[in-house]
């Protein structure tokens, strides 16, 4: 259970790094063709990597967040 806290943590953390990047992306001119995309597609991303990771844990299967920095161990 704590390995499955620290993963959901570490994929939140990600998470916001990637999308204030993206944010960042948004102020510069071919930035904003690119980063309002970018936002979308990571607010899918998350949404989906959720479910899927409560569904694992409901089967009691370890579950790894793909493109999750391993910050916290």
């Amino acid at each position: 259970m704590d390995d499955q806290g620290k993963e959901a943590l570490n994929f939140q953390i990600s998470i916001l790094i990637y999308g204030a990047a993206a944010v960042l992306l948004c102020f510069t001119i071919i930035g904003a063709i690119i980063g309002i995309p970018v936002l979308l597609g990571l607010h899918l991303f998350q949404v989906v990597c959720t479910i899927i990771a409560a569904i694992k844990a409901n089967d009691g299967i370890r579950f790894r967040y793909p493109a999750a920095l391993r910050l916290i161990q």
